[in-house]
Formats: C-alpha cells, structure tokens, sequence
C-alpha cells in the first residue's frame, strides 16, 4: 500500500512591523513555482526537505542547513520540489526600506547564506512574528528585524559583523532608554520611536547598548514590567482579561503567555491565591 503523503498547507499574514510585508509559511509535498518575480526581497528558511530553484537562469538547490536563501526584487525565479517528502518553509517578504534595491547584484550573486547566525536571527524574528491568529510581539520583533537586517547588509556588502557599542558612550543611552520604557509602560513605543526620541541613536546600537548595561533586551525588559504591573492589579481584585488591557497585553491570552513564563502560573489562578483563604504566590 501506498504511503499517505502529509498534505499541502500555507499561512499567510501581513504583521503590523514596518519593513514585513508578508509573512508565508508553507509544506508542499509536489508544488512547483513557475518563473514569477516580487517586488520585494524573499527571505526563506527550510524546515525539511528539500527544493531546487532558478534565479536568474542559474539553478541553486537547498536542504535543511545553517543556510538562508535571499531572493532579490525584480530578479526571475522559480523553485519546486525534488524529493517525495515535499518541503517546508518559512519566508519573509521585506521592503526595500529595509534592504536597498542596489544590494540585488550581491544576491543574485550568492542567493545562499551559510551563516547559522543570521538563521538563528531569521528563526527568532518569526517566533516573535507568531502566526495569523496571533499578533506580533511588535516591540521584538522590530528589534530583531533590525539585526537581521544589519547582517544581511554586512553579507551583501562583504563587510564582516561591526564593532560593538563602546560601552562608556552605550550606558547613557540605555539609560535613558530605560528612562522611556519606564515612561511607556502600558502604551508601548516603537523601535523607530524610541529612536527619534533618543537622538537618532541606531535601533541596532540602542538595543546592544541596553542589553550590555543591564543583561537582556529592551522588548524583555518591558515584558517584564508589564507582567509586573499585571500582577499588582490582578491582586488588588482586577480579572485576567481586565488586567491584560490594562497592562499593555493584547488580550488575556497574550498576557497569560506571558505570565506563565515569569511567575509560573496563570493569571487567574495567581489572583484566585492571593485572597484570604488561599496559598500564599511567589
């Protein structure tokens, strides 16, 4: 008897982050594209199998490595299937905001990226990214589009990675930065915001700046206050979904997946311990 192939899936979804325009995650198990172009970069990483393409009339072929696919802007291609298990992919579409169109030479050049540090980053901005259903952890994923641009840059241009921040200019900066995240807790602020604020400062130079002062991200740092600020409010009698708003959470659902990481139990069942009669919480 025949072996059951999975079948074909895809989603797809445009995040509210400047310089994504698409999202694309896909499983194929007998698909091929036919010669087509965007008008912006493709980004992909393979997650299994294998798949065979043509860029500029030259074939390239991939499996699931520490390497990163970049496709050009206005530049033919093509791709499709060459193993029965299919393939799966993840792709980000990205404007040219973020990467210039006079890159696109470099690409077509050398479309693979053996780098497992940039496909890390890739792997990281999609996790924050999340899916159709839920909305993006804007604040990081702009911080690490950010550094994912800025090594497709160094790659394109055959620059090895920049110096870090010098760290007697960087502690004043993310001071301040943490000044505003303070400031910003419930409403949020931008990566772009947060640099025109502070001067211009690169968003890139702003995050390592913080993360080299105080030992994490920006984006986890305010995560981490906004859990916090949950948790008085859930205490002094608010409900999980009030709570969530109030905090700067999505809905409860976001702000359960976070508090669950930081304090080890859900929202409800952290305030349902705090009133007389009930365990004491961490």
């Amino acid at each position: 008897m025949a072996a059951i192939r999975p079948r074909s899936t895809v989603s797809a979804w445009q995040p509210h982050v400047p310089g994504i325009a698409e999202v694309f995650h896909a499983r194929f198990t007998d698909h091929a594209y036919p010669a087509h172009v965007h008008d912006t970069w493709a980004l992909m990483v393979l997650d299994g199998g294998r798949v065979d393409f043509a860029l500029d009339r030259e074939r390239h072929g991939i499996g699931v490595s520490d390497a990163v696919v970049l496709l050009p802007p206005g530049v033919v291609h093509d791709g499709r299937t060459v193993t029965e298990a299919g393939f799966r992919k993840r792709v980000l579409y990205l404007d040219t905001t973020l990467l210039p169109e006079r890159l696109a030479g470099a690409a077509v050049d050398a479309p693979l990226l053996l780098d497992g540090a940039l496909r890390e980053r890739v792997h990281g901005l999609h996790l924050a990214l999340g899916g159709p259903d839920a909305p993006a952890e804007r604040f990081e994923a702009e911080s690490r589009l950010a550094f994912v641009g800025e090594r497709l840059r160094e790659r394109l241009a055959g620059r090895p990675p920049g110096p870090g921040p010098d760290p007697a200019r960087g502690r004043g900066t993310a001071v301040r930065l943490r000044e505003l995240l303070d400031a910003r807790v419930v409403e949020g602020i931008t990566l772009a915001e947060a640099s025109a604020v502070l001067g211009g400062v690169h968003p890139t130079h702003l995050i390592r700046s913080f993360r080299r002062a105080f030992g994490l991200p920006p984006h986890a740092y305010l995560t981490g206050l906004r859990v916090g600020l949950a948790r008085r409010l859930l205490l002094a009698g608010a409900g999980p979904a009030g709570a969530a708003v109030a905090a700067g959470f999505y809905d409860q659902a976001h702000l359960t997946r976070h508090f669950r990481r930081y304090v080890g139990t859900g929202p409800g069942a952290f305030a349902r311990a705090g009133r007389p009669g009930h365990a004491g919480v961490a």
